[in-house]
């Protein structure tokens, strides 16, 4: 088999709990649940509970807290999903870690960064009982010193927008090719750090995501499929 589909989806919702009470007060516009948090788990996580341990996933930190008490069919449906999908993909869970915080992390200090990768690490092998290979950075968001800290936590890799590459050139060779054209999504990428780590990149496809997000899949199923599947070039190079 030389062509692969991945679907990654990134679940995060910021603490909603008064500072007051430690609890979710009633939001209106979430009519007909009590709040936001309520809603979205009915509309999202649970009804995606059978797709998590055959896609790629991160769930933030606070919203796994907030799933863990008030959702915890959901929120054990999730590191189940982990666990299977292990057995599936050869030892490799579908699940990443996320930045704690959701701070967006080339504007934090060094010492910041450290921490909030740090303690998304330790949140997720605290849950999920192993250590991520990947970590989800909050909006995309990356700089070369982000990508070094990373490295030296033992993340493996990261997801990345196709904007945020300015260039790209295949290993072993010494041409780089300038963006827009830089970035073929159907394929991995390494980035070769000045301390001499290396962390693995996957660019998202734009079209895709974008469609998938805001609309223009009404069409069904179907439409996903044909969508994703025609982002397929010929040759025999695996995709």
């Amino acid at each position: 088999m030389t062509r692969f589909v991945c679907v990654h989806g990134h679940f995060y919702q910021p603490p909603r709990e008064s500072p007051w009470t430690g609890e979710v007060e009633r939001e209106e516009n979430a009519a007909p649940y009590h709040d936001w948090n309520e809603r979205i788990t009915a509309e999202c996580y649970r009804p995606n509970a059978e797709n998590y341990s055959r896609i790629s996933f991160n769930f933030g930190p606070t919203l796994l807290s907030w799933l863990e008490s008030k959702e915890p069919d959901v929120y054990r449906a999730i590191l189940s999903a982990d666990r299977d999908s292990r057995e599936r993909f050869s030892g490799h869970g579908s699940a990443l870690a996320q930045a704690y915080g959701h701070m967006i992390l080339p504007l934090a200090r060094s010492r910041d960064k450290r921490t909030q990768v740090y303690w998304g690490i330790r949140d997720f092998e605290h849950r999920f009982g192993r250590s991520p290979e990947g970590m989800w950075l909050p909006e995309a968001a990356v700089d070369t010193e982000t990508l070094e800290i990373l490295a030296q936590f033992g993340v493996r890799f990261t997801i990345l927008s196709p904007d945020q590459a300015l260039r790209c050139r295949r290993i072993g060779q010494a041409e780089w090719t300038e963006a827009p054209q830089a970035i073929d999504t159907r394929r991995p990428y390494e980035a070769r750090l000045p301390s001499g780590a290396r962390v693995a990149l996957f660019f998202y496809d734009g079209a895709s995501s974008h469609a998938v997000a805001f609309g223009g899949l009404a069409q069904g199923a179907a439409h996903l499929a044909r969508l994703l599947t025609e982002r397929f070039a010929d040759g025999g190079e695996p995709q």
